[in-house]
């Protein structure tokens, strides 16, 4: 393997070993190939560098490093920046934003569930505003979140037209803005380098954004809301509370999921192609 190659750095952890020696964990995406690589950074020489180095989309030059093909890891032993990363959203495109999911949410009919919807968004603006909707897979930057739920409002929009008298908007437009709204606790990210990492004292609580936003809505007394929530991952193996497996679904259900899964899968990836 030619270990001396530009990479792009898809996700950034540190653990520590049974000897209590610290380890950095890389998972790269090589630039002249694709091919995904782990790679490690032992403590001497993971402290040689500053944190805005591990940034996820940074691109890297390994210069020095031996690759193991007992474990299929690359030890990385020194390295160079070549670009950096936007960590996320500026303040002022974050509060563009806000404004206009605040204005989503003005114009929900149902009074009980756009009451109720904007008390929460607005005792935890502050989180919301730089909270990211994903640690790796997607929006995964400072203000993440919010373009997100704003994605997946639009594109609900856009879906209404088709069916105007069988969808009731309301319900769909606050699944948007709730499904994931969990997400402000159970990651934490840092402002400055755009790291994002699982908040573990939350999953000890909740175990997911999923079971949050389902007994808020429940709690609420917005059972279909609750349902739909619940079912927005699709499968009980990737995370759903009700799987979309199961007999008789509701449409309502099947389309929050889809909603969901477009805005992750085409929405930006990264914050330098907004």
């Amino acid at each position: 393997m030619n270990i001396q190659q530009q990479y792009k750095i898809l996700s950034f952890s540190i653990s520590e070993t049974k000897m209590k020696k610290t380890m950095g964990n890389l998972t790269l995406e090589t630039i002249s190939s694709g091919e995904i690589v782990n790679a490690k950074l032992w403590e001497e020489d993971l402290n040689k560098y500053e944190k805005k180095y591990f940034k996820p989309n940074n691109i890297i030059l390994v210069e020095d490093g031996t690759y193991s093909e007992q474990y299929k890891n690359l030890i990385i032993k020194k390295m160079s920046l070549v670009s950096e990363s936007s960590s996320g959203l500026s303040v002022e495109q974050r509060e563009i934003l806000y404004q206009k999911l605040i204005g989503i949410i003005k114009k929900i009919k149902n009074s009980d569930i756009r009451i109720a919807i904007m008390q929460k968004v607005e005792e935890n603006q502050e989180k919301l505003k730089v909270a990211p909707a994903a640690k790796n897979n997607h929006h995964n930057y400072v203000g993440g979140l919010l373009k997100h739920t704003i994605e997946c409002v639009e594109i609900a929009r856009t879906i209404f037209q088709a069916f105007p008298k069988k969808i009731d908007e309301d319900l769909i437009v606050a699944a948007c803005v709730m499904h994931d709204f969990g997400k402000i606790f159970e990651y934490k990210i840092d402002i400055e380098s755009g790291f994002v990492e699982v908040d573990e004292e939350f999953l000890k609580t909740w175990v997911s954004h999923t079971l949050y936003g389902f007994s808020w809505a429940n709690q609420n007394g917005f059972t279909k809301l609750a349902r739909i929530i619940a079912a927005h991952h699709g499968r009980k193996d990737w995370g759903a509370i009700i799987d979309l497996d199961e007999k008789n679904i509701e449409p309502d259900l099947y389309l929050m999921h889809h909603i969901d899964d477009i805005s992750a899968k085409y929405g930006a990836i990264k914050a330098e192609d907004l």
